[in-house]
């Protein structure tokens, strides 16, 4: 059996990345110097799937108007989820659209996974046939994802977020099926209106237990690579990090480190620190230091003597000159007046109605935000999209949407 299709699923909002996720899907939001479903999709074309079935929902358009029908060549094709009621519901929306297929991978399309994860679990299951296969990665903390107890290569416990720090095995939200995981979740019960992925692995996983491992088998394949997620918005930051460390960008090299576009325009008395990428259209203006650790998306401009450092510029951000910006995500078409100032992390950032002591965040600044000359923030402020900041605002509180704020 070869397995040639893939389910990405790509309806969540990510409500715990706002502002950011106020105009589009996390998936859309930029890891590095793209999208992260672009690191996504890459992983499984360079793993040898030909057939996308992209699961979509939230600002759905936000997708499809990004790739199109095709992606390198590869037939994409989208299944609305019209309301969100969990993976396991955003996948059988995609029954049909995979009818026919002997197995078939499922991703999270929120998440940068490892080409590497993706050919281990389709070398597996192609090897095994079990009804369910994951991969398996090993990682530091787990307590905010999905643990995973191992037998060998069965998988014999799955655990939600758990509460200790006894667990150190990962489920990279990477699996390989075959059709009878549709049946399967039809007769998972659903927790608060919602039908969850995971719950029907580890209805699954029990009946296998209870039968000595007849049945339906969930097997685990222990994989290496690089598996970055982004759940709260200095985790944006961090995901950007570790692709320049691992020169998951798609720019040409410059220098050590340092990628830059072929249509970018670097000033020679500008200065770039490695690890940065410059992406394409971007112009970086004399006297500015850009990097380390900065990600300038497509058609960003880096004003004269401005400092850009370990940061992430989305796609079409203004930073005026004399300004400095560290620890910072912009949306698109932010744009930072002259002398602008974001001294950088710790801070104190509020997600909802929690606060997150000492993140290391500068600030956020969602889409279209607008800041007049010597604008100001305290380290850890979010600032909503379309909000307008006048000349000599210090700005120490989160800011809601199209919202003005005067000195």
């Amino acid at each position: 059996m070869t397995v040639r299709a893939a389910v990405v699923l790509a309806a969540g909002e990510g409500t715990r990345l706002r502002p950011l996720t106020r105009n589009r899907p996390k998936p859309m939001l930029p890891a590095a110097d793209r999208p992260i479903l672009e690191h996504v999709f890459d992983a499984l074309i360079g793993a040898g799937i030909e057939r996308l079935h992209v699961v979509v929902g939230y600002k759905r358009d936000r997708v499809q108007d990004h790739f199109g029908p095709t992606y390198r060549n590869v037939p994409v094709n989208y299944v609305p989820q019209d309301k969100q009621l969990g993976s396991g519901h955003a996948l059988l929306r995609a029954r049909e659209a995979v009818s026919g297929e002997e197995g078939f991978l499922v991703v999270n399309g929120d998440q940068v996974v490892e080409q590497q994860m993706v050919g281990d679990v389709l070398a597996a299951f192609e090897e095994n046939r079990s009804t369910a296969t994951l991969a398996v990665t090993e990682q530091a903390d787990v307590s905010h994802y999905g643990a995973v107890v191992m037998d060998g290569d069965r998988v014999v416990e799955l655990v939600e977020k758990p509460d200790t720090d006894d667990y150190r095995l990962l489920n990279a939200g990477v699996y390989a099926f075959d059709p009878s995981i549709f049946e399967a979740i039809e007769e998972t019960p659903r927790v608060q209106g919602e039908l969850a992925l995971t719950d029907t692995l580890v209805r699954l996983i029990d009946a296998a237990e209870r039968s000595s491992g007849e049945g339906a088998t969930v097997r685990g394949v222990t994989t290496e690579g690089l598996w970055v997620d982004a759940t709260y918005p200095w985790d944006l930051l961090d995901v950007s990090r570790e692709l320049l460390l691992n020169g998951r960008v798609t720019e040409p090299q410059r220098g050590e480190n340092v990628w830059v576009a072929d249509s970018a325009t670097v000033h020679e008395d500008a200065t770039l620190q490695g690890p940065a990428v410059v992406g394409p259209d971007t112009e970086i203006r004399p006297g500015a230091v850009v990097g380390p650790y900065a990600a300038l998306g497509r058609n960003a401009t880096v004003g004269a003597n401005a400092v850009v450092s370990r940061s992430v510029l989305d796609v079409d951000a203004r930073v005026g000159p004399n300004s400095t910006l560290l620890d910072c995500v912009t949306g698109q078409s932010v744009a930072l007046g002259a002398n602008t100032t974001v001294p950088g992390g710790p801070g104190d950032v509020r997600v909802e109605e929690t606060v997150f002591e000492g993140q290391r965040l500068g600030g956020l600044l969602a889409d279209r935000v607008r800041a007049e000359g010597d604008v100001s923030f305290v380290p850890g402020v979010l600032v909503g999209p379309s909000a307008k900041l006048h000349t000599g605002v210090t700005v120490s509180e989160n800011i809601r949407e199209r919202a003005e704020v005067f000195r």
